[in-house]
């Protein structure tokens, strides 16, 4: 039986949201999509990219795996959905931005931390995550850190990497070298709804907004 959430979700959406956006799904279905922006996102249920950044249909190609990873250019024989979408993104749709956001407390990155479950040597999520290496000798050996601290390092600086990977692709450095395509990161904590930009140059994260600080801080003091 399908869901009894989705199920709700989608009268919801009929009742609510599409009488709203029925121009604009028109306009899409006849014209097809040309978003300008890809944005690469973990597959957490915590951080939808079209929530997070009030998108309307159509203004965002969002593709998610688990831990936000962009695995590097290797053109074989196996298959590869990130990749493809990729490809896809910036040969097809020509979108201008592509966005690598990490999350706080990410269940993936913590797992090849700890090396911890569900993660094991023959299967796909141990796989996938082994990608976070180059990330973790990047960051350097946690120490006596607090492995919640050393969880949001090493997922900052999978994000830069990610970004190193995009640059691995001939298709995305050719456009971003003639200033056609720009490459971006950023970092989204949960808890608190704050947003940093990657500052390329210096290799630092920021809030974008930084006001939205004291705003969260406003609403935990009612």
């Amino acid at each position: 039986m399908f869901p009894d959430r989705l199920r709700e979700g989608y009268r919801a959406f009929l009742g609510e949201r599409f009488p709203q956006e029925q121009s604009r799904f028109e306009e899409l279905a006849a014209s097809g999509q040309k978003p300008q922006i890809m944005l690469v996102g973990c597959c957490d249920s915590r951080v939808s990219p079209e929530v997070i950044f009030d998108a309307r249909p159509g203004e965002l190609f969002v593709v998610r795996n688990v831990a936000n990873i962009v695995p590097p250019y290797r053109p074989d024989a196996e298959k590869h959905g990130t990749s493809a979408a990729l490809e896809f993104a910036v040969q097809a749709l020509r979108v201008q931005h592509i966005v690598i956001m990490g999350h706080g407390r990410c269940g993936g990155i913590r797992a090849y931390v700890a090396d911890d479950e569900p993660l094991s040597p023959g299967d796909f999520i141990g796989s996938w995550m082994s990608l976070v290496e180059p990330a973790a000798k990047a960051a350097g050996p946690r120490g006596d850190a607090p492995i919640a601290d050393y969880v949001e390092k090493l997922g900052m600086m999978s994000v830069i990497k990610s970004i190193d990977n995009l640059m691995s692709f001939p298709c995305v450095r050719i456009l971003n070298e003639r200033g056609k395509l720009h490459l971006h990161g950023c970092y989204f904590d949960v808890t608190t709804g704050v947003l940093q930009v990657l500052d390329r140059t210096t290799g630092m994260f920021s809030p974008i907004e930084p006001e939205a600080r004291a705003r969260v801080s406003l609403f935990r003091g009612h």
